[in-house]
């Protein structure tokens, strides 16, 4: 063998131990530059995990910083609709340039890609990994300070595709406050161990309703068990997000960018130290 895959319970090589294990990175378009990569995920579809993406990418936005966010959700882009663009800036020998939303977040997604937005996208996994990793290689992301990306539900092929190939500097592990979210949870940071990438903490989405006549909180989904995960796994939860009318009204006719963002306040916090 010329290489390592680096898996050593595999290999038969004599001379193993003069070998040095590959870097998967996937190269950055040389036109690019993009400083930090911050991946939101969830053990589970329906938690909400693309609106606090986008959240996360308002807030940072606000602070001054120059942001951007890759939608990794091929089968299932949804971020192009929450901040109203609809194409990407064009593109030249030198790669692809990104949506721009009316702030300024530069945005990448199948949906800016495809003739109709509403045509399914049906490849395989392996298909659908490339692509994601290509929105790394071949687009031109400008000067960003903290790329956000929406990862799809689950532990397949996409999300090992972006924690092999895209240098991610932490992640944000969303979830719901459900029986279930210790199995669902628990897989999201293992597998974050695995890939030797740091959980930055959770953020609880759906965590409660709040009555506007009398301002009680309503745990509509049960009595939340994120804490006792976050014990045993000595990671923060950063925020509870509550159910809120009005951001779903955002989200679906791309004004994000005008939803109050000061629940993520220590989000943004551990984002900034990561």
């Amino acid at each position: 063998m010329s290489s390592c895959n680096g898996n050593c319970s595999s290999c038969s090589s004599a001379d193993c131990g003069d070998r040095k294990k590959e870097s998967l990175l996937a190269a950055l378009n040389p036109k690019a530059s993009v400083k930090k990569v911050i991946a939101v995920v969830s053990g589970k579809g329906g938690v909400g995990k693309s609106t606090v993406t986008s959240m996360l990418a308002v807030a940072m936005a606000r602070k001054g910083k120059r942001v951007g966010v890759l939608d990794a959700d091929i089968t299932g882009p949804s971020t192009p609709t929450a901040f109203g663009v609809t194409e990407c800036q064009g593109a030249n020998e030198d790669g692809l340039y990104p949506a721009l939303s009316r702030g300024g977040i530069q945005i990448m997604s199948i949906n800016l890609l495809l003739d109709n937005p509403a045509d399914p996208v049906v490849w395989r996994g392996p298909v659908i990994a490339g692509a994601v990793k290509q929105f790394w290689t071949d687009v031109i992301w400008e000067d960003v300070d903290y790329l956000f990306v929406d990862m799809p539900p689950g532990t397949g092929d996409v999300p090992l595709t972006v924690f092999q190939s895209l240098p991610v500097d932490g992640i944000v592990i969303v979830t719901s406050p459900q029986d279930l979210v210790s199995m669902i949870v628990s897989k999201a940071v293992k597998m974050a161990n695995m890939m030797h990438i740091p959980v930055l903490g959770f953020v609880e989405n759906y965590s409660f309703l709040q009555c506007p006549d009398c301002g009680k909180k309503i745990e509509v989904f049960g009595k939340s068990h994120l804490d006792e995960v976050a014990k045993e796994f000595d990671l923060p939860v950063l925020a509870r997000l509550p159910i809120d009318p009005y951001v779903a009204q955002a989200y679906d006719n791309g004004l994000m960018e005008t939803v109050s963002t000061d629940v993520m306040a220590d989000v943004i916090t551990a984002v900034e130290k990561a």
